[in-house]
């Protein structure tokens, strides 16, 4: 049996499992009661130098960190990351039959319960000497439940920023537990985290959820930080709510998983589950986060408004700022999608302005050769190159996000000053930033199926008696994540990879390299090196590739 260290004190199950093994202290055991045994490998703690426990699995990975980590082994490499289940911390839980086994809806379908041992590959291009890899537990509906209908209390919460598609899914998950499981009481929590302890509750039912996925923004209302833990769980406890639906994005998730630790310390049977929303798509592990297609869809508004403005004027510059703090996946697809764009710029390809190779001799050559041109800026792009007088010194808001200053008015005033020292020739730029606009608006089509199908899929695991996850497709399949891997990294585009070298392309601007890159012949041979490393990029294992929707 694995332990893994915690600083939180156990339930008893927990106590007693750890006095049994022969751990120390307050480690946990890893939770595998729901496996079978036969499909796990167990790993003896190894003690660290200053005497704690410290487990480092099989596979080299140290789950230190980790709290609540189910790693199971089998044959050929292959490794399950699981979630756990209240099983895992609360004896002799009854289990009930699946009331979706008496739904008509379903009397059609051949297979509706999924099996048991159903798990999702998170690589999928692989070579024949390939290990499996890792995989992650198949979503869907259970044959059994540990919820009765009249049982369960849930209640839902919105936190963060607002995202196409927030309503939605809130409209799915009650629908959801309504339609599917007869749940009649339903809670949604106003104002984010602090509504638990701060603001009123407000009933839902279908038919008050009915049309509001025809909006934009959130019913439920939102706010950012404001996470008292203790007060949420005795809020949860108070009011005897038993199924938890937490929306939001990575700094939600964390604070969802701590929530999570908390009810197991205290030993609730609360099932807590996370939707993940990013409007950036920068949710680790799953294919992309609900809005993503939505905001990348009206960013096309604003980039036709800029090729319009730019095209009208002699020697005219479009500038469209889009969303993307860390991760520029708006700004590429919406590139791409628009073909007006000559240049787009993101946070994970650095770009410099003077000198040559540089934004501006790009800019110059675009404007003698077409007359005009479009820039399109993530939000988190150029931010090392602004001034440190302009900066806010390391500044957060209250999710612990950085505050970044405006890169597409700095960006713009930079290239009208360039080229205020050139007057034979003369700029018409406009600047674009139709941020608030995007998020604002309500969800598309494909992701209001999208939407449907993350709700549903919180559903089925929730009533399955799984907690402790995050809810997403890896690999077009939907599955139940731990929620230590949607948050312990952030998605990123990988400009080594195919995609990034589509867009450049597409646009044909420059890769920006450094002006050693571009003056020195010495480094030839180092731009020879990345071509190898975008041949790479593109066939090691699947990896970057997949993660960037290639194929």
């Amino acid at each position: 049996m694995e332990y893994l260290p915690s600083k939180v004190a156990l339930p008893q199950k927990f106590r007693a499992e750890c006095q049994s093994n022969g751990a120390v202290g307050n480690h946990l055991p890893d939770l595998r009661s729901s496996l079978s045994p036969s499909s796990s490998v167990k790993v003896p703690p190894t003690p660290s130098r200053n005497g704690e426990v410290k487990l480092v699995s099989k596979r080299g990975m140290d789950l230190e960190g980790k709290p609540f980590a189910k790693i199971i082994q089998g044959n050929g490499g292959y490794v399950l990351e699981d979630v756990p289940h209240l099983t895992d911390y609360i004896d002799d839980l009854p289990k009930y039959p699946n009331p979706l086994q008496d739904n008509p809806a379903y009397s059609v379908v051949k297979q509706y319960f999924v099996n048991i041992d159903d798990t999702v590959a998170q690589k999928i291009v692989v070579h024949k000497t390939s290990p499996r890899g890792t995989h992650f537990r198949r979503a869907g509906p259970r044959q059994k439940v540990y919820f009765e209908s009249d049982e369960v209390r849930a209640c839902i919460v919105t936190c963060g920023g607002l995202c196409p598609g927030l309503n939605t899914v809130i409209r799915e998950i009650v629908c959801g537990l309504s339609h599917m499981y007869g749940v009649t009481r339903i809670l949604g929590i106003e104002g984010g985290y602090k509504g638990f302890y701060a603001r009123n509750t407000i009933p839902l039912t279908a038919k008050y959820v009915n049309d509001i996925h025809k909006r934009g923004g959130t019913v439920l209302g939102t706010s950012r930080g404001g996470q008292d833990t203790t007060k949420i769980v005795d809020s949860i406890q108070d009011r005897r709510i038993n199924q938890v639906y937490i929306i939001g994005g990575d700094g939600t998730q964390k604070g969802a998983s701590v929530i999570f630790e908390e009810i197991v310390r205290r030993g609730l049977k609360v099932s807590v589950v996370g939707i993940p929303k990013t409007i950036d798509n920068d949710i680790a592990v799953i294919d992309r986060s609900f809005g993503f297609d939505t905001a990348v869809e009206e960013a096309q508004r604003a980039i036709n408004a800029a090729h319009v403005e730019a095209e009208s004027g002699e020697n005219g510059i479009g500038v469209v700022k889009l969303m993307g703090r860390n991760s520029g996946f708006i700004a590429m697809y919406a590139t791409l999608a628009s073909r007006d764009v000559d240049c787009c710029l993101i946070p994970e390809s650095p770009f410099y302005l003077e000198g040559p190779g540089g934004l501006f001799e790009f800019i110059e050559r675009c404007l003698k050769e077409h007359g005009h041109m479009v820039i399109v800026v993530a939000e988190g792009a150029g931010q090392e190159l602004i001034a440190e007088t302009m900066r806010s010194a390391n500044s957060k808001d209250p999710s612990g996000n950085k505050l970044l200053l405006d890169v597409g008015l700095w960006l713009s005033q930079k290239i009208k000053d360039h080229f205020a020292k050139k007057p034979k020739m003369v700029i018409n730029l406009k600047y674009i930033d139709p941020t608030y606009m995007i998020r604002a608006v309500p969800s598309n089509a494909s992701d209001n199926v999208y939407c449907t199908l993350l709700a549903q899929s919180a559903v089925h695991g929730a009533m399955a008696g799984y907690t402790g996850f995050t809810v997403g497709p890896v690999n077009g399949r939907h599955a139940y994540i731990p929620f230590y891997r949607t948050t312990e990294t952030q998605r990123k585009v990988v400009i080594t990879d195919r995609m990034w070298a589509r867009l450049l392309s597409s646009t044909n601007q420059p890769s920006f390299l450094s002006h050693e890159h571009v003056e020195d012949e010495d480094e030839d041979d180092g731009m020879h090196d990345n071509s190898s490393q975008l041949a790479d990029g593109a066939s090691s294992g699947g990896g970057g590739a997949a993660e960037n929707g290639n194929i």
